[in-house]
């Protein structure tokens, strides 16, 4: 996006930006893994499990320690703070505001004192660090500034980001109440986490469709309308299947594919404007 908008890109910067988010969130969902373990909270394993909900199931089935998987938690943090403090350095120390939220938010996701995903805030969580805090911090590190229409364009994958933990804690919604995970499904029940999640789908592709339109985005954002169909596929699902953990599990993997597709269509629309731009440069 911060190329389409005329500043160079800085091949290496990108490729740090990703293997810094990456890691990151290996280390968010290793620490995640570990203390939803000790809660009690995933300890399904095997044909009991919805293979996309409840944890990795390492710990469970005896596959690894949980002192293992802090230990690497801790290194994958440790590797997203040397890359933060390198970029602050070369781009500006507004990269450490994204960077030290964002690794904030991922260790107090699921640790204490904070523990806000155990107090139905996670899903709000998500939805500003996979939009605004990773997008709008990956356009700084390129353009040195920010603009309103990386902003715009972030509420599309945070939206659908928060859809994703949504749909996921419904197949959790008895084992995260038993061990007090109270996010939004285990507080207001699953019919609530459905129609919360078909309210975020709808203001995903209502943001994508207007904000082109309005000649906030580019039109070719609506490539990311490609997806529509997977997302009418996981509804029709968790429709019929909201009190069926398994057999929810293509609403799932639905979703896992709604994200990727858009986001992917996104990505592929500031390319061609990147380009159209060339081309006519060039003409």
């Amino acid at each position: 996006m911060a190329w389409a908008a005329g500043h160079p890109l800085n091949g290496l910067h990108f490729a740090l930006v990703v293997i810094g988010v990456t890691v990151n969130h290996f280390g968010l969902n290793l620490v995640d893994d570990v203390l939803d373990y000790r809660h009690t909270v995933d300890l399904q394993t095997g044909d009991q499990k919805n293979f996309f909900t409840g944890g990795s199931g390492v710990l469970p089935e005896g596959l690894l320690k949980d002192t293992q998987m802090l230990t690497a938690a801790a290194l994958f943090f440790s590797a997203t703070a040397l890359i933060g403090i390198y970029l602050a350095w070369t781009c500006g120390w507004f990269v450490l505001v994204f960077g030290i939220f964002g690794m904030a938010c991922s260790i107090f996701y699921t640790a204490p004192p904070i523990r806000f995903g155990y107090r139905g805030a996670g899903e709000l969580g998500l939805l500003i660090n996979f939009g605004p805090v990773i997008v709008l911090g990956a356009y700084f590190v390129q353009a040195r500034t920010l603009a309103i229409e990386p902003f715009i364009a972030s509420l599309v994958p945070g939206l659908l980001m928060a859809s994703m933990i949504l749909i996921n804690e419904i197949p959790d919604y008895e084992a995260d109440r038993r061990g007090g995970k109270w996010n939004l499904v285990a507080r207001f029940g699953r019919k609530t986490g459905a129609c919360l999640y078909g309210a975020g789908l709808a203001c995903a592709y209502s943001i994508l469709v207007l904000s082109a339109l309005a000649g906030v985005l580019s039109p070719f954002v609506w490539l990311g309308l490609v997806s529509l169909p997977l997302a009418f596929r996981s509804l029709a699902v968790l429709r019929r299947h909201l009190n069926d953990p398994l057999a929810m599990a293509p609403a799932n993997l639905a979703m896992i594919k709604v994200h990727a597709l858009t986001v992917s269509a996104m990505v592929a629309a500031y390319l061609l404007e990147v380009l159209i731009a060339a081309r006519n440069f060039i003409c």
